[in-house]
């Protein structure tokens, strides 16, 4: 089966990890593309293919400030990329609390009813068995 385009939705866009990476950049404020450049140590030609991906499926928008182009995250957008992933989030967490509990119930099973050694030394056990 032939792979879909990373412009075909969101979920394909995100699969690259430099794109990941500039959305988590655009998370707080929106910036300009030389300053992506500069944060995150990519070349300027390679952001900017990114970005257009990011702005064609709608992961981020984009305004004109003077000569500069303003990129920011489109956080509407990105909802059906938490949501799928809120499933595993669950997932994960009942998975992390059964392991607590199994750990709890072992460390305080061990103890209340853990080995019991006898206090005698080897030296006195042989003396009983002649």
């Amino acid at each position: 089966m032939a792979r879909a385009a990373t412009t075909s939705d969101a979920f394909n866009a995100v699969a690259e990890p430099r794109r990941r990476e500039i959305l988590n950049y655009l998370a707080l404020q929106e910036r300009p593309v030389g300053e992506i450049v500069d944060s995150l140590g990519l070349e300027q030609p390679s952001v900017s293919k990114h970005l257009r991906v990011l702005l064609e499926v709608g992961l981020v928008n984009v305004r004109r400030d003077g000569r500069r182009m303003l990129y920011r995250t489109n956080a509407e957008a990105i909802r059906p990329l938490h949501e799928w992933t809120e499933t595993f989030e669950r997932y994960w967490r009942h998975q992390l609390s059964r392991v607590k509990e199994r750990a709890e119930g072992k460390s305080g099973a061990s103890k209340d009813s853990g080995p019991h050694f006898s206090s005698r030394r080897k030296n006195d056990s042989d003396r009983n068995e002649n």
